[in-house]
């Protein structure tokens, strides 16, 4: 980590040589990276040096991603700093002596911050909270969190939204969303304390079903709703080999690497199953994954089966839920027979596992949902709410209130 850290600062320091400066950037839809390396004038043996199992990271970079670029006096482009997912980075350097552009992926070096805000209620949570904050992304959070646990009618003015939340910040500037990690609504002199979990969603203390473990945990039992919209199992017989995961330590590279998605070991020739209704948008060849098939859902997803050995749809073509889409193989960058099972939703990576319906949760009510260390969160929000602490303010470098502890 000291020598990724490095990395920021040395790119940071040759800004203010030779006239070098960092530049932030959005990327482009539609924009590859190989028409980046043109835009740059970079040759394109970089991409004949990029190994195939990190050429499939390429099509990875989402639109409107912030990037970073070091350019020198002459235009030319020094170092680049382009996120794959929330944990790791394409680095593309210039060496100093040979001239030739160098690849990596490596992790994100961000600092993450703990913050607090107490907002009044004049319209209604969102846009006090954006007016009071400065920043979109934690009015959005807070609202998630409120939107099915408080009904916004029964708000008044005059009514009170205190929270502490997460943020991660990189070379100063916000990314991501943050976490919000518990929310005080105090409305008509009662006080509510809400709790929000990993996908943001808002979970109401007192409400049927839940609980405090004896860890402090927060512990909500919450009903399955509509279950013929869950996605179903890519087979009938599961068995997990590796999950998904934005960084993972690879023990022959002896590096991070992304892996966008869960492993199911299974025997050749084993049928696969669309996960849900909907459209082929892919099958054939794709690099590393070998044969593969992308099929595109409802409400934004998009499931991806690789490493086939024989397909059995076409694009284009319309399957049902439970339809045999191919078949297990070992095709692109594999060890062994078994299926890569990827998801995206809305254009990103997402576990699987956290999405897809197994055959024995049909049996099962409720799904359990636990939020870590929930009372000692409530507890720092009281103490800052009695030492009338202020609120951050993203836009204002010189607000009163810094971050939680800092």
């Amino acid at each position: 980590m000291p020598m990724l850290k490095s990395i920021l600062v040395i790119l940071l320091a040759l800004s203010s040589l030779f006239g070098a400066k960092v530049t932030l950037h959005n990327w482009e839809r539609g924009q590859t990276f190989s028409s980046y390396l043109d835009e740059h004038n970079i040759p394109k043996r970089l991409l004949n040096r990029i190994s195939d199992e990190d050429k499939k990271f390429l099509t990875e970079i989402q639109s409107n991603s912030a990037y970073y670029q070091l350019i020198g006096a002459d235009n030319t482009l020094i170092q680049a700093l382009i996120p794959i997912n929330q944990e790791m980075q394409i680095h593309l350097y210039r060496d100093k002596k040979s001239g030739e552009y160098g690849f990596d992926i490596i992790p994100i070096v961000y600092e993450e911050n703990e913050y607090f805000a107490n907002v009044e209620i004049k319209s209604n949570p969102y846009t006090d909270t954006l007016e009071t904050v400065k920043e979109a992304k934690i009015a959005k959070r807070v609202g998630q969190a409120l939107k099915h646990t408080v009904n916004p009618k029964t708000l008044a003015k005059g009514d009170r939204v205190a929270f502490c939340y997460k943020q991660r910040t990189r070379l100063g500037s916000i990314c991501h969303m943050p976490d919000i990690e518990v929310v005080r609504l105090t409305t008509r002199g009662k006080t509510k304390f809400i709790y929000a979990d990993e996908d943001g969603d808002g979970h109401l203390e007192g409400a049927k079903r839940t609980s405090f473990s004896k860890e402090g945990d927060f512990i909500h039992f919450v009903p399955f709703r509509d279950r013929s919209k869950k996605l179903g199992m890519p087979l009938r017989h599961i068995r997990i080999t590796s999950s998904f995961t934005y960084r993972r330590w690879h023990p022959i590279l002896k590096r991070y690497r992304p892996h966008h998605g869960t492993d199911f070991g299974a025997r050749t020739g084993t049928p696969l199953l669309a996960v849900y209704d909907g459209t082929v948008s892919y099958a054939g060849w794709m690099g590393g994954y070998g044969k593969v098939v992308k099929i595109r859902h409802p409400r934004g997803y998009e499931s991806l089966y690789a490493h086939q050995k024989r397909i059995s749809v076409r694009r284009g073509e319309r399957v049902k839920k439970g339809q045999v889409i191919g078949y297990v193989g070992s095709t692109g960058r594999s060890t062994g027979p078994h299926l890569h099972f990827g998801l995206q939703k809305s254009g990103r990576w997402v576990d699987p596992m956290k999405h897809l319906q197994r055959a024995s949760l049909n049996k099962k009510k409720f799904n359990k949902i636990v939020i870590k260390d929930a009372k000692v969160c409530k507890e720092k929000l009281v103490r800052l709410l009695d030492a009338n602490s202020s609120t951050y303010v993203w836009d204002e470098t010189n607000a009163q209130s810094a971050r939680i502890g800092g």
